[in-house]
């Protein structure tokens, strides 16, 4: 039968998603599979979050690859612990030459965004501390998946298409031939339900899993990557690879109405979502849907992004104020520039790129999982490391070029990075991971979900399933289909410059797992992607 995988003409519905022994929740269900088959071999919530985080890399590299970076938050024995694997710019690499030759931001596509890949280390430490199987058993089911071939997603086939249109526009020559004959075989990308085969990244799990990841840092993989570098007039060296280790990081916590929102600290952007809530816990509000509270929502957004775009940075190299802007006194003072009736310009715009996926795992024995792995922009810089299947990212497009500022771009340096996986507790006991990932729109889409949940009473699945708004410039709000209309007239008439955009790709895809009052766990997944929880 031949179907339309990308056209539906009805509304359907989700209902919330009850377990006991396991849950994976992900934006793939044969990523979502991969990770509850590791369960049932005796993994744990960690085992299964890596097995679903490599299995996403194969059915979803329009948002993720081993070439990127990840973040991950793990619940275990009444502790939270962050784990950062942003990767650092290479020694080489200087923010100079591109100022002096004009540049406001790095180029997009090639060699200058491409930092240190932090992924593969990521897997191997988060594997090496909680991980109750081998890495080569839980990455098993993804190689077997990049080397059989799996059938390509209806929203993983658009952004495809979406990749290899602007890609066969803007990339021309040697230097990326090999991403177009690693996705695009055949002269095309695949449709909707075609099969989609990546053997190159099969042996490359597989050299992964043997050296639990360091092969990509110290091996033969490293030294492919080298060379192709030095070949094509990249950054990377020896000496970058082989330094990199991800770091363990204390979580960053606010109390919000009773429970605690924790993020990972910067370089990443968490911190956005916590000063966003801190402005918004000193208001009071009646309804979801009520235009003023989308309103505040907005204000309080702009003015946690304008102290993101100025503080946010490496922290190693840069001073930034966190309990300051945590505190009770900076948190009342963005409250007082809130006008109730009226939009007020930010002091920072947005980029709308984005390539991320986020998964949720849980387990019978109390672990909890939030992990986010990311390419960037899509596919990233359009680089592939030939006979890897390893599609490079280009986070590097998150560094400054401006002398003095904080994220200045420097060697060794990582970059502001957008990928944030978020977690909920509530007096010292775990509720549960959440994300949504999506560029800019991870701090908005955490705030919508935590305020959902916490003050309106959403279960997961509605919790996601509310239609949502992004700020994405000036006094410029995209709103999805779905979203009230007479919400979107009054944030008009308060000076809100208003678009109904036309699909949901742009409004971020998130997950959830609660740990119910009754002791089960309770998941939630994304209707705007091809998501789906596997429960046991």
């Amino acid at each position: 039968m031949q179907i339309d995988a990308l056209t539906y003409r009805y509304p359907s519905r989700r209902n919330v998603v009850f377990a006991s022994r396991g849950m994976v929740a992900t934006s793939h269900p044969l990523a979502a599979q991969a990770g509850l088959e590791i369960l049932k071999k005796g993994g744990n919530a960690v085992d299964a979050a890596l097995a679903t985080a490599a299995a996403l890399t194969v059915v979803e590299p329009t948002s993720n690859g081993l070439g990127g970076d990840a973040f991950a938050l793990v619940w275990h024995e009444g502790r939270l612990e962050g784990l950062n694997g942003s990767g650092p710019a290479p020694s080489g690499l200087d923010a100079g030459p591109f100022r002096a030759g004009g540049l406001k931001a790095l180029p997009a596509y090639g060699w200058p965004a491409v930092t240190v890949p932090g992924l593969p280390a990521t897997w191997g430490a988060l594997s090496k501390r909680y991980g109750r199987l081998s890495l080569k058993e839980v990455l098993a089911p993804a190689a077997a998946c990049a080397e059989e071939g799996h059938p390509v997603a209806p929203n993983v086939a658009r952004l495809w298409h979406r990749a290899a249109s602007l890609f066969g526009t803007n990339l021309r020559g040697d230097l990326f031939r090999p991403w177009f004959e690693t996705f695009c075989p055949g002269g095309r990308p695949p449709r909707p339900g075609e099969l989609f085969r990546n053997p190159d990244q099969a042996r490359t799990l597989a050299a992964l899993a043997e050296t639990k990841g360091r092969d990509f840092y110290e091996g033969e993989l490293a030294r492919r990557i080298v060379a192709f570098a030095e070949a094509t007039g990249g950054y990377l060296k020896p000496g970058d690879l082989a330094a990199f280790e991800p770091q363990w990081v204390e979580p960053l916590g606010v109390d919000y109405r009773g429970y605690r929102v924790w993020e990972i600290p910067p370089n990443g952007q968490g911190l956005v979502v916590l000063m966003a809530l801190k402005i918004l816990e000193g208001f009071e509000f009646a309804h979801r849907d009520d235009p003023r509270t989308f309103h505040l929502q907005l204000e309080a957004m702009k003015l946690a992004f304008a102290d993101g775009a100025r503080h946010i940075a490496d922290r190693r190299f840069a001073d930034v104020p966190v309990e300051e802007l945590l505190g009770d006194a900076h948190a009342a003072r963005r409250r007082a520039l809130v006008a109730e009736d009226e939009a007020r310009p930010p002091r920072a715009d947005l980029t709308d790129q984005g390539g991320t996926v986020y998964l949720a795992a849980a387990d019978g024995e109390g672990m909890m999982v939030s992990y986010i792995q990311s390419n960037f922009w899509g596919f990233g810089s359009g680089l592939v490391v030939p006979g890897t299947g390893v599609a490079l990212h280009n986070r590097g497009l998150g560094f400054s070029l401006e002398k003095d500022h904080p994220n200045v771009l420097e060697p060794g340096k990582r970059p502001y990075h957008t990928i944030i996986p978020g977690f909920l507790t509530c007096r010292g006991e775990a509720v549960g991971p959440f994300g949504v990932m999506g560029a800019f729109m991870q701090p908005q889409g955490h705030v919508q979900v935590v305020m959902n949940s916490v003050d309106f009473g959403l279960n997961p699945q509605e919790a996601l399933d509310a239609p949502r708004w992004q700020w994405t410039s000036g006094k410029t709000v995209e709103v999805e289909p779905g979203f009230p209309h007479p919400a979107a007239l009054d944030l008009a008439r308060r000076g809100h410059d208003v678009r109904q955009a036309l699909e949901s790709t742009s409004f971020g895809r998130g997950q959830i797992i609660w740990r119910s009052d009754e002791g089960s766990l309770a998941g939630g997944t994304e209707p705007r992607a091809d998501g789906t929880i596997a429960a046991w």
